[in-house]
């Protein structure tokens, strides 16, 4: 894992999908995207997802955070992806 200082871009809205780890069989997600400070539209920039708890806080375009991601791959049907998860997001104050 890794804990950086981004800008949040954009989020989307949650939503439930399914989760054999959780007790009802379904967990809330939201997709979010981060950019690294730089100054420019050109920095890195991650899409993360947030589960659970996580997945139903709002995040505004411009927020800077703290953000901890988890970086993995998975492979399915022959193809390789890579996911990043957002462990835990922090909105420093304005």
């Amino acid at each position: 894992m890794e804990t950086k200082i981004l800008k949040v871009v954009r989020q989307g809205e949650a939503f439930n999908v399914q989760s054999q780890k959780a007790e009802s069989g379904q967990i809330q997600k939201c997709n979010i995207v981060l950019r690294e400070l730089g100054g420019s539209k050109f920095e890195n920039e991650y899409v993360c997802s947030m589960l659970g708890n996580l997945a139903g806080c709002k995040f505004y375009e411009g927020d800077v955070v703290a953000a901890t991601l988890r970086f993995s791959t998975h492979e399915y049907q022959g193809q390789v992806f890579q996911e990043i998860l957002a462990t835990d997001i922090v909105k420093f104050s304005k």
